[in-house]
């Protein structure tokens, strides 16, 4: 069934990733930027348009909703000194006023783009299930379990279906955070606590095919933990990415030797007014183990991945 779909951050990395994943196919696309152009031609595909909008501008969020059957909210705002200031903002407030055209022109479902640490830290023993409880320590969980609440509030007494896909850690050739780690083991730059802390992956493939499924599949609602079939330590994950690649693996140092040195990029961004890639803040939340329980997923969503394995997805990198 052909479905007009609305992704919001359709200039980012993973926004990116889905629209290019659905060009050319059954759906129709509206694909919203803000201050950054598509980096992609879609002058080619009959089944894709652009829209402009600002997410503090409610005004501008209408026109992008009429007529679409799903949202798929990826949009958001990193890379700058004090996410404390802007978070609840662009997390919260700006969630809202999309939530609102979405309910205003009758959209039917809306996909927000989630994580595992919203509900704290978690294990293998003790995984993330489907929690909205709890109270995590850094800004960047705690606002968007704020983002993640609120939608299902908004959405109670309303035709639209909220759906929340929280992703581990993606993983492939072209995704910002791969990337950015291949080139700081080049330089013999990247490092790593020594503590050993979980993490779960997913393949972008199967993340896509599962955020595909979310559009696709009828009478959804509630949240999906996206994860393969084995969860690992970043410690590990980033050994086995330097083997794979060739390079020299991390160097280990304390804890608050990264704090330390988020601190100071932050400061330098913040007098400077510089981008920052690095904050206290992701320090903060990158400390946190997760694990998830992915059954639902598997039931609802994908049932068989490409990749459950990190073994077998390093091929992907």
């Amino acid at each position: 069934m052909t479905k007009r779909v609305l992704i919001t951050g359709a200039a980012g990395n993973l926004g990116g990733f889905l629209a290019r994943f659905l060009l050319g196919g059954e759906h129709l696309l509206r694909l919203m930027v803000h201050k950054t152009r598509l980096p992609y031609d879609i002058t080619d595909y009959e089944n894709a348009e652009m829209c402009w909008a600002d997410l503090g501008t409610p005004s501008t969020l209408f026109p992008c909703c009429k007529d679409v059957d799903c949202v798929v909210h990826f949009a958001g705002k990193l890379f700058e000194p004090g996410p404390r200031r802007f978070l609840p903002i662009t997390n919260t407030q700006y969630a809202k006023n999309l939530i609102q055209a979405a309910r205003d022109q009758g959209v039917s479902r809306f996909v927000l783009i989630s994580f595992p640490h919203v509900e704290g830290p978690t294990t293998p023993d003790q995984p993330a299930t489907v929690r909205r409880d709890q109270v995590p320590a850094s800004v960047h969980a705690r606002t968007r379990l704020e983002e993640e609440n609120l939608l299902f509030d908004m959405c109670a007494k309303a035709a639209l279906e909220p759906v929340v896909l929280r992703a581990g850690m993606v993983y492939a050739r072209g995704v910002l955070m791969i990337d950015a780690a291949r080139k700081l083991m080049r330089r013999r730059l990247l490092g790593v606590w020594r503590k050993p802390t979980w993490i779960h992956l997913i393949s972008l493939r199967d993340f896509l095919r599962a955020t595909r499924a979310a559009i696709d599949r009828p009478e959804l609602r509630g949240v999906y933990n996206l994860g393969d079939d084995q969860p690992v330590t970043l410690q590990e994950f980033l050994d086995r990415c330097a083997t794979h690649w060739g390079l020299s693996r991390p160097w280990r140092a304390p804890r608050f030797l990264f704090y330390v040195a988020a601190w100071m990029v932050e400061t330098y961004a913040r007098i400077f007014r510089t981008a920052s890639p690095l904050t206290v803040d992701f320090m903060r939340i990158g400390m946190v183990p997760y694990a998830m329980d992915t059954g639902r997923m598997r039931k609802e969503l994908v049932s068989k991945l490409k990749y459950p394995t990190l073994t077998e997805g390093l091929s992907e990198m």
